[in-house]
């Protein structure tokens, strides 16, 4: 693995650049490249995993709704001024129907 910077590249001066860039001077530097190790591979999935919105109950599916546009608009101002998604505006409403229907 490669030694973490000092500090960021952005605040560095131009001897301490060009020493953390002096690997990229060298030819054929891709010749040096070796497979992952078990790891450095373990590093790598977890990096290039999205964190995505963690599940809630079982998780979720999207799904393609139509709705009018007035009735999406007030929505989204609705769901603006409570300060929470779209979705979960929605899903609050439907959960109340469901409830509701269920007593």
């Amino acid at each position: 693995m490669t030694k973490k910077r000092s500090k960021p590249i952005t605040e560095m001066n131009a001897d301490e650049l060009a020493e953390a860039t002096a690997e990229f001077d060298q030819e054929f530097v891709a010749d040096t490249f070796s497979p992952l190790t078990e790891e450095q591979r373990a590093r790598w999935e977890r990096i290039k995993r999205k964190r995505g919105r963690p599940p809630v109950g079982k998780g979720s599916k999207v799904i393609s709704v139509s709705l009018e546009r007035e009735l999406l608009a007030r929505t989204d101002k609705l769901a603006k001024k409570m300060q929470i998604p779209r979705a979960q505006l929605i899903a609050r409403g439907l959960r109340s129907i469901l409830a509701e229907l269920d007593r």
